[in-house]
């Protein structure tokens, strides 16, 4: 196992639950494809899905330090033995963790997993699960970078407003234009950029 930690592992699996109320989503690395795709690999991936579910831990020293599902072993104490066992180095990458109603959705074999969480008022959690799933849908395939577009920070704005005029410098019809008319161009510009990365005001 100690042989093996220091190989890089850039393969491995996706798993989105959700338990008892709690929804979890975890990636966890391997070597090879190949791997990823074995039950003793998936059943792990599994297993520490469930002990974020669990022990609701605050980071990754946390969860390391959890207690590892129908074992007397700590998640991290776990690792050296599946390493032996599956014969590839192992990381635990991220993992987040949400109390309420959740949809789990986990496309192509474990490549995306989606967790969306909601608030839901006034009417049974059940019945918004297909609306839940459908989001769920919409961001594996589109993958946006933010919820709404109230949630874009400053500095990906202003990077996003440069690649445009960078752009336009670029184009022998736009680049003569006067640096106002550009501007203006990138301010029609950026409700397109809301609409391919923030999945409020994606069409759905």
């Amino acid at each position: 196992a100690a042989k093996k930690s220091g190989r890089i592992a850039a393969e491995g699996a996706v798993c989105a639950i959700v338990e008892d109320g709690v929804g979890a989503i975890v990636e966890v690395n391997c070597e090879t494809d190949f791997a990823a795709q074995s039950d003793k690999f998936t059943g792990f991936v599994k297993d520490v899905a469930d002990a974020v579910v669990k022990s609701a831990p605050a980071d990754l020293d946390a969860l390391l330090a959890a207690p590892y599902p129908n074992s007397d072993k700590t998640v991290g104490e776990m690792i050296p033995e599946k390493v032996l066992v599956i014969g590839e180095n192992l990381s635990i990458r991220r993992f987040l963790r949400y109390e309420g109603d959740c949809v789990a959705y986990v496309h192509g074999g474990g490549r995306i997993g989606v967790l969306v969480n909601m608030e839901v008022e006034g009417i049974e959690a059940s019945a918004v699960t297909e609306l839940g799933k459908d989001l769920c849908m919409q961001v594996a395939a589109m993958n946006p970078s933010f919820c709404d577009k109230a949630d874009v920070d400053q500095a990906t704005l202003d990077k996003e407003k440069e690649i445009q005029l960078a752009l336009m410098d670029n184009d022998p019809k736009m680049a003569s234009k006067p640096l106002q008319v550009k501007e203006k161009i990138v301010l029609g510009k950026m409700s397109k950029y809301y609409e391919e990365n923030c999945l409020m005001q994606m069409e759905f």
